[in-house]
């Protein structure tokens, strides 16, 4: 069953985040829009390319009020060894939530049991804490913050404009549609 129009479950956890350990809360993550990006395991491969691809873009996040949490199930501790020895780790602002028991891993249906890591797990969240957007990926495929970017602000428009979609590949500024009789086959 889709995790798409859930609500966020309660969960409480460490996290790293600008030089400090910091607790993370289910009710710190409601009333602004959030991202939770989960990958497997910190000091690996591919996972440094996207966490560093979405430290590059991070400011135009917080720009439409967006929180980003980036989650393994390692320990906030590991986070920080991991900030420490690798420059691009470094460069990281958003919070790096440690998930050493995978609860939050499960919540979102991202856990690898057997392998105690979780997917490359995306989930977007409105400022109620409901799940709008939901991408998952196999360990060996990175993500792309700026497609992120275009569905997390697809998202914010199709909640501040009711009755409106924005139709494949829309950015912000072009042109939405308005389902209605009139365009059924018409497109």
């Amino acid at each position: 069953m889709s995790l798409i129009n859930t609500t966020l479950k309660p969960f409480k956890a460490q996290a790293y985040h600008n030089g400090k350990f910091v607790e993370v809360t289910d009710a710190d993550v409601k009333g602004k829009w959030s991202v939770f990006f989960f990958y497997p395991a910190d000091f690996t491969f591919v996972c440094p390319t996207e966490l560093g691809d979405m430290a590059d873009l991070y400011p135009e996040f917080q720009k439409i009020g967006v929180e980003v949490y980036a989650v393994s199930t390692d320990t906030h501790f590991v986070h920080k060894a991991w900030a420490d020895a690798s420059e691009t780790i470094r460069k990281i602002k958003y919070p790096m939530i440690g998930d050493p028991t995978g609860t939050i891993s499960r919540n979102f249906d991202v856990m690898i049991e057997e392998e105690g890591l979780a997917l490359r797990g995306t989930f977007v969240m409105n400022p109620q804490g409901v799940i709008k957007v939901i991408e998952i990926h196999d360990l060996g495929i990175g993500r792309d913050a700026s497609e992120l970017l275009r569905k997390v602000k697809a998202a914010q428009y199709i909640e501040a404009h009711p009755g409106e979609v924005c139709p494949a590949k829309w950015k912000e500024g072009e042109a939405t549609l308005k389902p209605s009789l009139d365009l059924v086959g018409k497109i």
